[in-house]
């Protein structure tokens, strides 16, 4: 079940937050050493690779929190809008497959649990948003409890941040991975435990400032 006090991306509350874009740019994460990079997302975008200059700042500043022979592994940063709006109607669609007693609200907000609604200028169009995991030095993902990118009905919802279905050495790693990017400002959507933010709205409506300041970019 989904905790009461969740509050998802496409909450009116986090849709009114004003932005005021600052124009900070998109970098390539690929220069960076210390962060390692996983390419499976490289057939769906070339963005992929791509956060704003002061995200991947912050990057690297938590990396300074890890335990040596702990790295994080980036799978996806800025997603085009025309991804965000594919992999928002096909998770529409297959909820809709599964659940026929479900009308189009239902759907709309149980599909935003998952994936945020293209119209609502998505973290990850903002360039704001990375999915990411921790892996040693080889590359080799470390036990979260799902795969990334397990979506609720796969995993009986062990893919929410705070799921109690899955094993000790997961939540531990969780714990971990929580712990460092909280400690330099990152937002967690709690849905999905490989997905951090900053600069949003989602981060805004977390962290109170008075306006967000990454728009969408393309």
């Amino acid at each position: 079940m989904v905790p009461e006090t969740l509050t998802l991306i496409s909450d009116p509350k986090v849709l009114q937050i004003p932005i005021q874009e600052n124009g900070d740019s998109l970098v390539d994460i690929r220069d960076y050493q210390e962060i390692l990079i996983d390419t499976r997302k490289s057939k769906a975008s070339n963005s992929y690779f791509k956060l704003r200059k002061s995200v991947v700042a912050k990057l690297l500043e938590a990396t300074k929190y890890l335990p040596q022979g702990i790295r994080f592994l980036v799978v996806e940063g800025h997603r085009p809008l025309s991804l965000q709006k594919k992999y928002f109607d096909e998770y529409s669609e297959e909820l809709s497959g599964l659940h026929s007693d479900w009308d189009k609200k239902r759907i709309y907000d149980e599909a935003s649990k998952y994936v945020a609604p293209p119209k609502i200028i998505p973290p990850h169009s903002t360039g704001g948003a990375v999915d990411l995991t921790l892996a040693d030095e080889s590359g080799k993902e470390m036990d979260m409890g799902t795969r990334l990118n397990a979506d609720p009905e796969e995993s009986n919802n062990a893919c929410f941040t705070l799921a109690a279905n899955i094993s000790d050495s997961a939540r531990a790693n969780r714990q971990l991975l929580i712990n460092t990017m909280s400690k330099i400002g990152f937002v967690n959507y709690p849905t999905e435990w490989w997905h951090w933010s900053y600069g949003d709205r989602y981060w805004a409506y977390h962290t109170n400032p008075p306006f967000a300041f990454f728009g969408s970019v393309e």
